[in-house]
């Protein structure tokens, strides 16, 4: 390692300690404020020309505002469709009612199971958050029921989509490590989904069970409200809709993701309707098309007031303005880091040492996901510098190489992440709450997942 990559990762490592001394300390700095200001900092302390710092800030707040912001602002629409039209109301309900108290988290583990087969962990979250809120509002109102209700409801959904968004095809980021490696769909599917078995568990309901009692953290009242209180503003009380139509308002986004993710794998490159699968199933469209079906399904269709679901939908995007800014910032953050080749120094670093190539790969991807804020980062940096060593030996199992890539870009979900400041925001965190949930939770699920592989690599190869 050079002197300069020594310097590169010294910056970075306090450019985190900074950026939470800002938020927590007796400055209590806006989140937003501070990862610009961070921002800057780390570009001036690499020798970045102010233009290009100005340059990284606009385009890594845009990219991630432009991927992300606007897929939240049309989940917190559909989620206000839904909690207006007491869908969500009923959902939650449906599962108090028939599942005890002690198994509410594994069926939320099962629901966001489903949910992430196809949706990036931030646009899971934001389907999943009204049933989340309604759930735990519900829950903590019973006597006996002590610690975060938020917590104990909202844990499991956090490991479960984000086993499912680093561990198994079809989400990109595995996808990406399989097509780099060589290797094949099927073999990395299994493996994934009997890893991501056991990371579940351990990072969702039973970690929230222990985590449950010893906080207190609550969403804001407003955004809480929003997705949990029913109203009569987009719709009259005698036609409300049933249940089968409003799970299918909730879940056409993932629908459409699903259809998509099954067509890059089934179709030829070049067919037409990977063409159309491929527009209806981006995110962004994919959550345009839930709120146009549910304001016509749950609204339009029952005699609804256009001009009150229209106030309802602004109103909406009020509590989730700051949350969308601060995800911004954060991507700001993310890109002045990899702009600086903090990335390349992790490479550099990890140069130094000898490990076996299922180990190398998930610590070369954890390194570069943690020090960036990017698991895509930390998956194609891993699954490139790997390459040329999967092509040259036969005996290394490929698909267990793209699990162990896959995990390692989970491991301690940061400052710097975007799903980071969305958990944290959503329900009402502080840094360190926040710390506690995302960040150990997909250590957790990461630091499982390896042990699996490892596991798996002793018996014979699938396939």
């Amino acid at each position: 390692m050079s002197p300069f990559d020594i310097q590169l990762l010294i910056t970075a490592l306090v450019s985190v300690l900074v950026l939470v001394a800002l938020i927590v300390s007796r400055i209590r700095m806006h989140p937003l404020l501070a990862l610009l200001i961070v921002s800057a900092g780390v570009g001036l302390a690499t020798g970045m020309a102010p233009t290009d710092i100005a340059k990284n800030l606009t385009s890594g707040a845009g990219k991630t505002l432009g991927a992300v912001g606007v897929v939240i602002a049309l989940g917190a629409m559909l989620g206000k469709i839904l909690a207006d039209s007491g869908t969500t109301e009923r959902l939650a309900s449906a599962i108090l009612r028939r599942t005890p108290d002690r198994m509410i988290p594994w069926a939320m583990t099962l629901v966001a199971l489903v949910v992430g087969i196809p949706m990036f962990f931030e646009v899971g979250l934001v389907v999943m958050l009204p049933l989340i809120f309604s759930v735990a509002r519900k829950l903590e109102s019973r006597e006996h029921f002590r610690g975060s209700a938020y917590v104990y409801v909202g844990v499991p959904v956090i490991a479960a989509l984000a086993a499912m968004h680093g561990m198994v095809p079809p989400h990109p980021g595995p996808l990406t490590a399989i097509a780099t490696l060589k290797t094949s769909v099927g073999p990395t599917m299994v493996y994934g989904f009997i890893a991501a078995l056991p990371a579940m568990a351990l990072g969702g309901p039973l970690y929230g069970a222990f985590l449950t009692p010893r906080m207190t953290t609550r969403p804001d009242r407003a955004l809480l409200d929003q997705f949990t209180t029913t109203t009569q503003q987009v719709g009259p009380a005698p036609t409300q809709p049933g249940v089968g139509l409003g799970v299918l308002a909730a879940l056409l986004p993932a629908l459409l993701m699903l259809v998509n993710a099954l067509a890059e794998m089934l179709l030829p490159a070049h067919a037409p309707l990977l063409r159309v699968s491929a527009f209806l199933g981006n995110p962004l469209i994919a959550m345009l098309l839930g709120v146009l079906f549910a304001a016509v399904a749950l609204v339009y269709a029952r005699g609804g007031s256009p001009e009150k679901l229209r106030e309802a939908l602004g109103q909406s995007l009020k509590p989730v303005a700051s949350i969308m800014l601060i995800i911004a910032g954060g991507g700001a953050f993310q890109q002045i880091l990899t702009a600086a080749k903090v990335g390349d120094a992790i490479v550099h670093l990890t140069h130094q040492f000898a490990f076996p190539p299922l180990v190398l790969g998930w610590l070369i991807a954890m390194l570069l996901s943690v020090s960036t804020g990017s698991a895509t980062v930390g998956i194609v940096g891993a699954a490139g510098l790997l390459a040329p060593l999967a092509g040259s030996d036969p005996t290394l199992n490929l698909p267990l190489l793209a699990l162990a890539i896959g995990c390692g870009s989970l491991f301690f979900n940061y400052a710097n992440h975007a799903g980071f400041w969305l958990v944290k925001e959503s329900f009402g965190m502080t840094m360190g709450e926040a710390t506690r949930t995302i960040s150990v939770v997909q250590s957790i699920v990461a630091v499982v997942g390896l042990i699996a592989v490892l596991l798996f690599n002793l018996l014979p190869a699938i396939g």
